[in-house]
């Protein structure tokens, strides 16, 4: 029988809400300082905190369980908004082009977008898990900044090369992935004394520090 765990069904809901507003958010382009980002970039990370969190907390499985919940509310988020789109505006409502601006992806763009979640934040949790056992639980800092680098280096790559290969030249991707790569992993360096707070927390309150020594790794069991 799997253990019941106080506030983990809580934390999942939250790393959901969290991914599927950095998903309606994207569309916005701001600049902050040299960088050049989507407005994704100030929730997103928070998502790889959350993975952070699962896997040091309640292992991998917790982990797994959560990016597998979250990929499926935002396919269906991304669906249910193509469609939304599709529909024909009612006379008089003249919101279409803007609501088409927040709503209306195109496949390619949901594709290159869930792929990269998906790799990206198993990647984080697998590699987050491993160093655990490597670090032998000490140097929780060396974990969540390593899993970022990882993670946030597959998503990153993932996204801008299904997204926009073939349409813009290679130097133009190379710089969307610089800068957004560098802003993901300063966000997360900045968050680790937070993340130290609330990993510390539930681990006393749940009562739980699990290691993946035994662990299956196969992002398909879901056991």
């Amino acid at each position: 029988m799997q253990r019941q765990y106080r506030y983990l069904d809580l934390q999942i809901h939250i790393f959901v809400v969290v991914l599927l507003i950095s998903n309606l958010v994207a569309a916005k382009i701001t600049k902050i300082g040299p960088l050049t980002v989507s407005g994704a970039l100030i929730l997103f990370p928070i998502t790889y905190i959350f993975g952070d969190v699962f896997t040091e907390v309640y292992g991998y499985a917790a982990s797994r369980r959560a990016i597998w919940t979250g990929f499926l509310a935002s396919a269906l988020m991304a669906m249910l908004g193509m469609v939304a789109v599709w529909l024909p505006p009612a006379p008089g409502w003249n919101n279409q082009d803007a609501y088409r601006t927040i709503f209306g992806l195109v496949p390619r763009a949901v594709a290159a977008s869930l792929a990269a979640y998906w790799a990206g934040e198993f990647a984080n949790s697998f590699t987050m898990a491993k160093m655990k056992i490597f670090t032998d639980g000490k140097y929780l800092w060396t974990r969540t900044v390593g899993s970022t680098v990882v993670g946030q280096g597959v998503d990153t790559v993932v996204v801008m090369v299904l997204l926009f290969g073939g349409t813009q030249p290679w130097s133009v991707i190379a710089n969307l992935i610089v800068s957004g790569y560098i802003f993901k992993v300063a966000y997360e360096v900045l968050a680790t004394p937070l993340t130290y707070v609330i990993v510390n927390f539930l681990k006393r309150t749940e009562g739980v520090d699990t290691f993946d020594r035994a662990t299956r790794f196969s992002p398909f069991h879901l056991s």
